[in-house]
């Protein structure tokens, strides 16, 4: 088991993010507000 665990992992790829999976993250950041009341958090999706 500590053979496993000692292992160096695997060298990571160069890992690049689709243009569109980046184009769809920040149009949902900046569609995305959340509204704070009392103690409970709505998060509301402007499209």
């Amino acid at each position: 088991m500590g053979k496993i665990y000692s292992k160096r992992a695997l060298a990571a790829q160069n890992l690049k993010p689709k243009k569109e999976v980046v184009s769809f993250l920040l149009s949902y950041s900046q569609a995305l507000t959340v509204v704070k009341i009392k103690n409970k958090n709505f998060e509301i999706i402007a499209n």
